[in-house]
């Protein structure tokens, strides 16, 4: 098997180094939800959340949720 060699510079190597183990790490850990689908219902639901959060609402209280909910 022939062995080619080129010139390059440090960086260019390091790039080369961490886009290959870049790709090595999506394709053995990857996006296990990537193939899902979103039902409509959820994607509206999230969309409601994400601008009432952009105009500054807030959920409850996590420890006053846990008080309500006789959790503790």
């Amino acid at each position: 098997m022939p062995t080619i060699a080129a010139r390059i510079t440090k960086s260019e190597l390091a790039h080369m180094i961490d886009r290959a183990v870049e790709e090595k790490l999506i394709s053995l850990l990857g996006d296990p939800d990537e193939k899902l689908i979103l039902k409509d219902s959820l994607r509206s639901r999230l969309l409601r959340q994400k601008r009432a959060v952009s105009r500054g609402q807030r959920g409850v209280d996590f420890n006053r949720l846990v008080s309500r909910l006789r959790l503790r």
